[in-house]
């Protein structure tokens, strides 16, 4: 995650370097999370066959080294090979380390304690990687930034052998490498195509990509219905706990993830922060949500998850009606509003990985973890789209942009904030103040009528978690999941799993 959020600060300083034109920068940036999301259920099935910690560290290396070779990158094109790469190795990390510690910890305080840090440690990445980011480049070159994970994977691959027992399914059958192609052009497209409608809205190919995505998913749904051994169980969502955790997840993810996009941009283009200030800003939100999980982990031995979800989701709401109040430099105001958010959500990442994993049987650990992170992943790229094209509507219906400016930047303007700042800076003094004032005010108008949106959805969240979860008990209580939400597993175990009826 830290790896991930470093490079947003690194774009301009490596185009210069590199040379990259604007399409080779969006696929800089882009390429990494498109992979992870396309490879995380196949890595996380890989992991049940061939041994969660082997596939960890052989992750690990590659890892390691793709970093070396981006940081030292001569062009645009092999930078964008290495990040495709490092997508691939990155791809095996979440779901490895998500269902170790699932059979490492059989005892469900330990668990939920395992996975809190967990949680912790992957919002810390996110929150510090601007911060790091920065003050890395104002010291070094551009790779530097890329260099920040070789340290870490070499200490877990000295690290790993002694520290990690192995676990796997011992009677997986061998990867369908159809299946496996099957759900990269399922995901893939849907990714890519609800990014672009972020970023340039509604447009033929990025509809197309969506459906292309959609029809292939059906396909790869069918097929591993069919299969002996498939590359995801499908099975795994009869489970009401994992399929109702799973849905919460994607959609808080798509709420908490557009809500993100837009208030960064709210800071940097309408209260005129650096990226590197935004960065520093966001720490306060971002350490609200770190706090959070501390409480929850303790709570959620005591309390049904269902009512910390329904607790944390209204939380989120009124932050949502905070953010309502947003003004052109009211950056206190966002800032609080954001904090009360972060707060709200800091349940989901804990309980959700923890009501996936509980429920799941231990040989299907991997590929229950992959579907944890799929899901936040695909929620990330729904959210950006879905607020974004609502912001980007609003925006242009409100802007009005001086007679004065010439017709092709006028243009520019009416498209987004983003051209309305490229626009100004190509006229004279007093007309540019006036074009940004009127489109910060627009910006502003499309960020406050997302925030009732996602009020409004925060509100339906509570009541969809109600409906979905409530039956569940505390997940510290004995026994894990009732029996009619367990699914058969293979006859056999492995040494040194744990039963499902233990977890």
């Amino acid at each position: 995650m830290l790896d991930n959020g470093v490079l947003f600060l690194a774009v301009p300083h490596l185009s210069e370097s590199l040379g990259a034109s604007s399409l080779e920068q969006l696929w800089i940036t882009d390429i990494y999370g498109f992979l992870i999301a396309g490879f995380l259920v196949t890595m996380g099935t890989l992991g049940d066959r061939i041994g969660r910690r082997r596939l960890l560290l052989i992750g690990a290396a590659a890892f390691g080294l793709l970093s070396i070779v981006a940081a030292y990158s001569t062009s645009p094109e092999m930078l964008i090979v290495a990040r495709a790469l490092m997508g691939v190795a990155g791809a095996t990390i979440m779901p490895s380390t998500l269902a170790l510690i699932m059979n490492m910890f059989p005892n469900p305080k330990q668990m939920g304690a395992a996975i809190g840090i967990w949680s912790t440690a992957m919002m810390a990445g996110v929150a510090l990687g601007p911060v790091i980011g920065g003050a890395l480049l104002n010291s070094f070159w551009w790779g530097s930034v890329f260099l920040i994970g070789v340290p870490v994977m070499v200490l877990l691959l000295a690290a790993g052998p002694f520290l990690l027992p192995e676990s796997k399914n011992p009677h997986a059958g061998r990867v369908d490498l159809f299946s496996v192609a099957l759900s990269l052009v399922a995901i893939l497209p849907i990714i890519y195509g609800l990014k672009e409608l972020a970023r340039s809205g509604a447009g033929a190919l990025q509809i197309i990509a969506v459906v292309v995505g959609v029809v292939f998913g059906i396909v790869f749904v069918l097929r591993q219905r069919g299969l002996d051994h498939p590359l995801l169980d499908i099975r795994l969502f009869a489970i009401p706990a994992v399929s109702g955790a799973l849905i919460l997840s994607l959609l808080v993810a798509s709420v908490q993830g557009g809500a993100a996009f837009l208030l960064t941009q709210h800071m940097q283009l309408v209260d005129d922060l650096s990226p590197l200030a935004a960065g520093l800003w966001m720490l306060v939100p971002s350490f609200a949500l770190i706090m959070g999980i501390q409480v929850v982990t303790n709570l959620s031995a005591k309390v049904r998850p269902a009512y910390l979800l329904i607790g944390g989701a209204l939380i989120s709401a009124v932050g949502m009606v905070v953010l309502t109040q947003v003004s052109v430099g009211g950056l206190g105001t966002l800032i609080l509003g954001l904090s009360i958010v972060f707060l709200g959500v800091s349940p989901v990442g804990p309980l959700v990985s923890q009501l996936v994993m509980r429920a799941a049987p231990p040989e299907r650990a991997g590929s229950a973890a992959s579907l944890a992170s799929t899901g936040g992943e695909l929620g990330l790229a729904l959210g950006i789209a879905a607020l974004g094209s609502l912001a980007t509507a609003v925006y242009q219906s409100k802007v009005t942009v001086p007679a004065n400016v010439p017709a092709d930047l006028a243009g520019q303007a009416h498209e987004s904030i983003a051209g309305a700042f490229i626009g100004a800076s190509k006229v004279p003094g007093e007309i540019a103040s006036n074009l940004l004032a009127t489109a910060r005010e627009a910006f502003n108008s499309s960020v406050s009528l997302a925030a009732t949106v996602c009020a409004v959805a925060f509100a339906a969240l509570a009541v969809l978690t109600y409906a979905t979860l409530r039956s569940l008990a505390p997940l510290g209580a004995p026994g894990g999941p009732p029996p009619e939400e367990e699914i058969p597993a293979p006859a056999g175990q492995e040494d040194g799993q744990v039963p499902t009826s233990a977890v």
